[in-house]
This record gives structure tokens, sequence and C-alpha cells, in this order.
């Protein structure tokens, strides 16, 4: 937030000595573009769709672990409960111990995996989505410098960046740049 805040005093010491009484400034919001422009949908369906088989290939891992675990937990107790009664010799209880502590590896194993997986998604679903979300953007930043420079405007800023902290609506060519995509 203070990082924003330094950029925008910056910005405007830099642009007071070029801005004048002509220069035109006017403010689009591209996420109104993003949300109405049907490739910007078709991108947005992409992405979700390769995002369930990742959710559901999560929730599988988990669900194993899950399992693992549980069963990890049954053979700890039942292992405490005979040796509490008495019923295991110290071989038995060396084997079974050992079986533990294989089972806890794995599930450990499993589990930094798991976390692995996640993040490799995560980076992969950010890629995918800047390489997908390129063309759209590119067309829409088009639009706007045509729309600019036949209205004459000297700045466009967008509203979503959250670099805009009032506009009039006077200058607000979101539309015009819809309508110029259409």
């Amino acid at each position: 937030m203070k990082q924003r805040i330094f950029f925008l005093i910056c910005s405007a010491f830099i642009l007071l000595p070029v801005l004048n009484a002509q220069t035109k400034i006017a403010y689009v919001d591209s996420e109104i573009i993003i949300n109405q422009l049907p490739e910007a949908q078709e991108v947005k369906n992409k992405l979700e769709a390769e995002q369930k088989l990742y959710i559901d290939t999560i929730a599988s891992k988990e669900n194993e672990i899950k399992t693992k675990a549980e069963t990890f937990k049954s053979k700890y107790e039942d292992a405490q409960k005979q040796i509490e009664a008495g019923k295991l010799t110290q071989e038995q209880a060396k084997v079974i111990e050992a079986e533990l502590g294989d089972m806890q590896d794995e599930i450990q194993k499993l589990d930094q995996q798991l976390a692995a997986y996640k993040q490799n998604v995560q980076q992969k679903l950010l890629e995918l989505q800047a390489e997908l979300f390129k063309p759209v953007r590119d067309k829409i930043t088009k639009a706007i410098e045509q729309i600019a420079k036949e209205l004459k405007y000297n700045v466009v800023l967008d509203k979503a960046s959250d670099a805009l902290i009032y506009g009039d609506k006077d200058i607000d060519i979101t539309f015009k740049v819809l309508d110029k995509l259409k």
C-alpha cells in the first residue's frame, strides 16, 4: 500500500510538468472489459477446467494421506493396547515399532510431496493464466490506445489497478473500448 502511494506521488511529480491545461486524462475499468469480453470468458473457462483437474488430483492425494494416517493411528493404538496387556514379546514389539516407523515416514513423505505438488500447481496455473490472457490483454491495450488517440487523450488510467483515486464519469472510456472490441 505504501509503495502504491509512493508510486502515485512520484508519478504526479513526474507528470506535473507534462500536464498542462491541454492535457486530457481518461480512465478505463479493465475488469469490466475483461468480464464482458467473450475471449476472456473462454480463457476463464479453460483455467477453471484446468484448475478442476488439479483440485481433483489434490483431493485424491489428500484422501490417500488421510487413509494412511488413520491406518497408522489404528495400528499404533492396537500396538499400545497389546504392549500394555503384555501380549507382545520384545521381538514382536520391535517389528511393530519398525513397521509403524516406516508408515510414519511414508505419510510424512507423501505430505511433503503433496505440498510440493500444490506449490507446483499454483505456479503452473499462474503461468497458464498469464499465457492465456496475454492475447486478450494485448487486444484490450490496442483498443485503448486507438480510442485514446481518436479522442485525443494524453493519459489513460486503469481503475482496476487502484491507480485511480477519483475519476469523473465523463472521462470514463471503458464502454467505448468495449464497443471498439465488439
